[in-house]
């Protein structure tokens, strides 16, 4: 049987669990609200490549991503970021849907599933 490991767990989520061979990362917000869509969206893709790290692997495992962003017209801002950061000979799988977030100041949320 292959063990659940939990990442940064606390009572309501874990920032990243393991099982399977696969990552399974939760939402990732920006820790810096007080900026624009690329900003944040960069902010949270440093995190993620993190997470990642932790988990001994990297974007380019990256299996699927869902993005969650509060204004469809600072789509292109995310995409910007998104697109210098993503390896461009492994993208994964993605959708972009727009959501109400935690707040009013969280623009992008991205959650992401990879292998190890």
């Amino acid at each position: 049987m292959n063990d659940i490991v939990r990442h940064n767990p606390d009572r309501k989520l874990s920032d990243a669990v393991e099982y399977n061979g696969a990552v399974y990362l939760a939402g990732q917000v920006a820790e810096k609200l007080n900026v624009g869509m690329k900003e944040q969206t960069q902010d949270v893709l440093r995190q993620i490549d993190d997470l990642l790290k932790k988990c001994g692997t990297n974007k380019s495992r990256i299996l699927t991503a869902t993005v969650y962003v509060n204004d469809m017209k600072l789509k292109p801002q995310m995409d910007e970021a998104w697109l210098a950061w993503v390896d461009p000979r492994n993208p994964p799988a993605r959708a972009t849907v727009q959501a109400l977030l935690g707040s009013p100041d969280t623009l992008v949320e991205i959650m992401c599933v990879a292998a190890k």
